[in-house]
């Protein structure tokens, strides 16, 4: 890197060491900003995950509770054969 100072047409000079402080900003910047959208991202997939599982978690407390109420009202009820059920 040159530290001979620059003229960017504006008559402004600038020395090497202020072109590469903005290099080292702007890549920082940009590295945050990326840090920021991969974070959103992950945090949104962390979510939808922990919905989707509750929702199975629910389906599975309504099934195992119609399965209890099942075998409590036809306790005594034998379960027909494959013939007889076609034979209907």
């Amino acid at each position: 890197m040159s530290t001979a100072p620059d003229d960017h047409g504006n008559g402004e000079k600038l020395t090497g060491a202020e072109i590469g402080k903005d290099a080292i900003q702007s890549t920082v910047e940009a590295a945050a900003s990326t840090v920021g959208e991969v974070a959103t991202i992950v945090t949104n997939a962390v979510r939808d995950v922990a919905t989707a599982l509750g929702g199975l978690a629910t389906e599975v407390f309504e099934i195992r509770e119609a399965s209890r109420r099942a075998s409590e009202d036809g306790a005594d009820v034998p379960i027909p054969a494959v013939e007889e059920q076609l034979d209907d």
